[in-house]
C-alpha cells in the first residue's frame, strides 16, 4: 500500500485532457501520438480513456505501454472518479516522470442531458485537468477564433493547456490560423497537424479496432509512426510544461474497500498470464479472452480477485485455443469441469468482443455442448454481449447461420445499424443469484445484434428504462428488458463497471465457492 505522502506526491502529477467539438475531431489520432511520444523520451505515460470504452482504451495501453484505464462519470461519483485516477497512478509503479493523459469522448460539452452531465468537461474540472483542444481546421480560418472564443465562454472555470490544430491544409493555411488565433484568444497553440490523406487508423463499427486488444508487430509500428508524426507538428515540451502545472487534487480515499483481503489481488498484467498460484481456498473463475472476446474491465478482474476468486485465462479461438473436458457423469454425481492446462473451473465470466468474426471456429468448438451442460450442472456463468451470444442457439451474421450452444432458446442476428448503443439505467426486477431484487443497475451497451425468440422470451431480470438491451418489455412496451436466466447463468448486452456495484463479485465468488464445494474440491 502506498503512504498517505506517495499518494499526495501522485494527486500532484502532470496530467492533460485531450478533446474536440465533435466525434472525429483528431482525439484520439492526437492522444495515441502524445502517449507513445513521452513514451519514447522516457516519459511514464498512465492512459485514461473517458466512458465505457474497450477499444479506444486498448489502443491507449499499447500506445503508452501502460494499461489504461476509464473513467466514466456515469457510474462513478466525483469522489470515486478521483480515486481511481489517483489508485491507478499509485499502481503504475513510476520511477521516472509522470503523465496522466485522459482522452475525452465526442465533443468536449456532450453530456447525458442539457446540463452536459457526464460530459469531458465535467470530468476534466472533477480531476482538475488543463484541457487540450484538438481544434478540426478544415477550410476553415478566422472561424477558428469564433469556436475557440465560444468554448472559453461557455464554460469559463473550465483550464485549457492550449490547441492542437487539426487537418490543416498548407503551411499558409497553418500561418493565417495562428495569427488569426493569437489576435483573437488567449490560448497558445501547441502545434498544428497537417492533412493526412488516408486515416491511419483501421475503422470498425464500435470504433477503432484492434487485433484482440493485444499489441502486434504491426500494430506497434503504427503507433510508431503516429508517435512520429505527432511528435513532428507539436510542441511536446510546451505540452509537458502545460501538464505539470495542473493543480494538486484533493485527498482521496482509497478505491478499493479497506476490508479487501490481505492475499494481494493480481495485476491486469498478471491475471492475463494464466494460472496463478493454486489455493484450496480459491474457487477458479475462467475467463474467455482470445481474439473474440477481449472485453473486460481490468476493474472487473481485479474485484474478482480480490473477492477470493483465483481467475484462469482461457482461449475458445486463435492458436491459444483449448478445448474443455467433460468426463462421464456417475450416477447421482455432478461431474468435474476440467480445462485443459489450466486444470477444474468453477465458474466462467464471458465478456464482449467480436464473435461474429469467429463464427465458424465457434460453432464448430466442442465448447459449445460443454457450455450447455455445464450451465445445466448449475455452474455460475456470468456472459455480457458478445459472450452472451455464445449462450444463444444460433448466430446469424452476414447471411450465415452458426449453431451455439443453446443455453438460451434464442436467435442473434446481426444487423447493419446498431441495435443498442449507449447508457443502460435499469431495475432489478426479478429474483436471481446475481443482484437484489429492486438494485438500480448503471451500464452501458453498444451492439449490432438483435434477439429474437419463438414465442415469449426466456426469464429475464432487469428492466429498463434507459437502452435498449433485449428489447421491448413482454409486459410493458414503455419499458425494454435484459439479463437472462437460467439457473445460475446470467446472460446480457448491459455490460457494468464492477467497482460500482460491488455485490456482483462477492455473489459471482460465493457462487463460484458454492459450486466447488458441491464438487468436493
Amino acid at each position: 500500500m502506498s503512504s498517505p505522502s506517495d499518494s499526495s506526491a501522485r494527486a500532484a502529477c502532470a496530467r492533460l485532457c485531450v478533446s474536440a467539438l465533435s466525434g472525429g475531431g483528431g482525439k484520439t489520432l492526437l492522444s495515441l501520438g502524445l502517449a507513445r511520444a513521452f513514451a519514447r523520451r522516457g516519459v511514464t505515460v498512465k492512459p485514461f480513456k473517458k466512458g465505457p470504452d474497450y477499444i479506444d482504451a486498448a489502443w491507449l495501453g499499447m500506445a503508452a505501454r501502460q494499461t489504461a484505464v476509464n473513467l466514466d462519470p456515469h457510474v462513478l461519483a466525483p469522489d470515486g472518479l478521483r480515486a481511481l485516477f489517483a489508485h491507478s497512478l499509485r499502481e503504475a509503479g513510476v520511477h521516472a516522470p509522470l503523465l496522466a493523459l485522459v482522452e475525452g469522448n465526442r465533443g468536449l460539452f456532450d453530456g447525458l442531458d442539457v446540463a452536459g452531465s457526464c460530459s469531458t468537461a465535467a470530468l476534466a474540472r472533477t480531476l482538475g485537468c488543463p484541457l487540450v483542444l484538438a481544434l478540426d481546421c478544415t477550410k476553415m480560418t478566422r472561424t477558428a477564433a469564433a469556436l475557440v472564443r465560444g468554448v472559453l465562454a461557455f464554460e469559463p472555470d473550465l483550464t485549457f493547456a492550449g490547441l492542437v490544430l487539426n487537418q490543416v491544409g498548407s503551411a499558409r493555411h497553418e500561418s493565417l490560423l495562428r495569427r488569426v488565433l493569437e489576435e483573437y484568444t488567449d490560448l497558445p497553440v501547441l502545434g498544428a497537424l497537417p492533412r493526412m490523406e488516408r486515416n491511419p487508423l483501421p475503422e470498425r463499427h464500435m470504433g477503432i479496432a484492434t487485433s484482440g486488444g493485444r499489441l502486434t508487430p504491426q500494430l506497434d509500428s503504427l503507433l510508431e509512426e503516429l508517435g512520429d508524426f505527432v511528435e513532428g507538428h507539436v510542441d511536446m515540451p510546451s505540452v509537458l510544461e502545460a501538464a505539470a502545472r495542473a493543480p494538486c487534487l484533493p485527498e482521496t480515499p482509497p478505491f478499493w474497500p479497506e476490508d479487501a483481503p490481505e492475499d494481494p489481488a493480481p495485476r491486469p498484467e498478471e491475471m492475463c498470464s494464466g494460472v496463478r498460484r493454486r489455493s484450496a481456498r480459491r474457487p477458479r473463475i475462467g475467463y474467455v479472452r482470445d481474439s473474440a472476446f477481449w472485453f473486460y474491465y481490468p476493474e472487473n478482474l481485479e474485484a474478482l480477485a480480490r473477492s477470493g476468486a483465483e481467475l484462469v485465462e482461457l482461449a475458445l479461438v486463435g492458436e491459444a485455443a483449448s478445448l474443455p473436458e467433460c468426463p462421464p457423469l456417475a450416477s447421482g454425481a455432478a461431474s468435474s469441469w476440467i480445462w485443459p492446462g489450466v486444470g477444474e473451473l468453477h465458474g466462467l465470466y464471458l465478456g464482449g468482443g467480436f464473435p461474429e468474426d469467429w463464427g465458424r471456429a465457434l460453432s464448430t468448438s466442442p465448447a459449445m455442448r460443454f457450455l450447455a451442460r455445464w450451465a445445466g450442472e448449475g455452474m455460475p456463468i456470468y456472459a455480457e454481449c458478445g459472450g452472451f451470444l455464445l449462450l444463444a442457439r444460433v448466430m446469424e451474421s452476414a447471411g450465415a447461420q452458426w449453431p451455439m450452444s443453446g443455453v438460451f432458446p434464442v436467435r442473434a442476428e446481426f444487423q447493419e445499424r446498431p441495435q443498442g448503443l449507449g447508457y443502460v439505467r435499469a431495475v432489478v426486477t426479478g429474483d436471481n443469484p446475481w443482484f437484489p431484487r429492486g438494485m438500480e443497475l448503471l451500464g452501458h451497451e453498444f451492439h449490432y445484434s438483435r434477439c429474437l425468440w419463438e414465442k415469449t422470451p426466456p426469464p429475464h431480470a432487469l428492466s429498463l428504462s434507459r437502452g435498449r438491451g433485449m428489447g421491448r418489455h413482454p409486459a410493458d412496451a414503455a419499458l425494454c428488458f435484459d439479463g437472462l436466466l437460467y439457473k445460475n447463468v446470467w446472460a446480457s448486452y448491459t455490460h457494468i463497471f464492477a467497482p460500482a456495484i460491488p455485490c456482483w463479485a462477492r455473489n459471482f465468488v460465493d457462487l463460484a465457492r458454492n459450486f466447488m464445494k458441491r464438487e468436493g474440491v
